[in-house]
């Protein structure tokens, strides 16, 4: 018997449960259960409508992962200080929307260490944590500062970054199993790198707007029944049709026999998923 549900994707919910990653697919109104879908047949099939997940309006290519043309360039949550958050101009008075980024922005954040297949630096809100890390496709996870905005997370991250990446190699991510790393040892390593830069950000902010964390590190195992040895991606604005045997999810890819998909990528594109 098979099921179908038609409805535009949002990103793939999910939460952490005895270290395994738990998925969720928002299709429309409703979720599907992606765990249980491991070893068996689905197809996203995409109908040619993308709607706005702001407005809802009808848009022919969609912008920061969702959104219209118009909202994109309104929105504090498409603003170019998400991806960069040492930018934060809030204090300029010249946020796109000062309500959003007191809930969103102006709250604690924290800086972690990450193992994706390579250690690398990352922020995130509490509310993010685990979440933000299965989303990354990260193995392993280890918050190490705590701050008070996201300007400073920022500020901390980009200190970091001079010593090791803040990004994600999302070839080698897909690929495999990272190889253990003891993300402790390196945080003892990396934090008397950069002494001097929280210095400054505690001058300029106050004592408190920079604490070093005592946590434990935290492992993930994703649900994966095979790694694929050469990635070949899907994309809908060229073949409508994905199709296939679901081998696994990691971060927000879909492993399918024949290839991989960013189900991020494609937010608010409309489909009918069949299994």
């Amino acid at each position: 018997m098979t099921n179908s549900l038609t409805g535009h994707l949002r990103k793939m919910t999910s939460k952490l449960e005895d270290g395994l990653a738990h998925y969720q697919l928002p299709v429309g109104e409703q979720s599907i259960d992606m765990n249980e879908l491991i070893g068996k047949h689905l197809s996203l099939t995409f109908t040619g409508n993308i709607n706005c997940q702001e407005c809802g309006k009808k848009t022919k290519k969609s912008y920061s992962q969702g959104f219209c043309y118009p909202c994109m360039i309104k929105l504090a949550k498409c603003d170019m200080c998400i991806m960069k958050p040492e930018t934060c101009h809030f204090a300029q008075g010249t946020c796109r929307e000062p309500d959003w980024a007191e809930q969103h922005c102006m709250v604690p954040h924290y800086v972690y260490l990450a193992n994706t297949t390579a250690i690398k630096v990352g922020i995130t809100r509490h509310t993010q944590i685990p979440t933000r890390w299965i989303d990354q496709g990260a193995n392993q996870a280890l918050p190490i500062f705590k701050v008070n905005t996201r300007l400073q997370s920022g500020l901390v991250e980009i200190a970091l970054a001079e010593f090791i990446s803040d990004k994600t190699n999302w070839r080698n991510m897909l690929k495999g199993k990272a190889d253990p790393i003891d993300l402790q040892e390196r945080a003892k390593l990396l934090i008397p790198q950069i002494e001097e830069k929280l210095a400054g950000i505690k001058l300029e902010f106050g004592e408190d707007a920079v604490t070093l964390l005592d946590e434990e590190m935290v492992e993930i195992d994703f649900p994966v029944l095979e790694y694929p040895t050469k990635i070949s991606s899907f994309n809908f604005d060229k073949n409508p049709e994905v199709s296939g045997t679901l081998m696994g999810i990691k971060g927000q890819y879909l492993y399918f026999d024949s290839g991989v998909i960013n189900i991020r990528k494609f937010t608010s594109y409309e489909v009918t998923a069949s299994f």
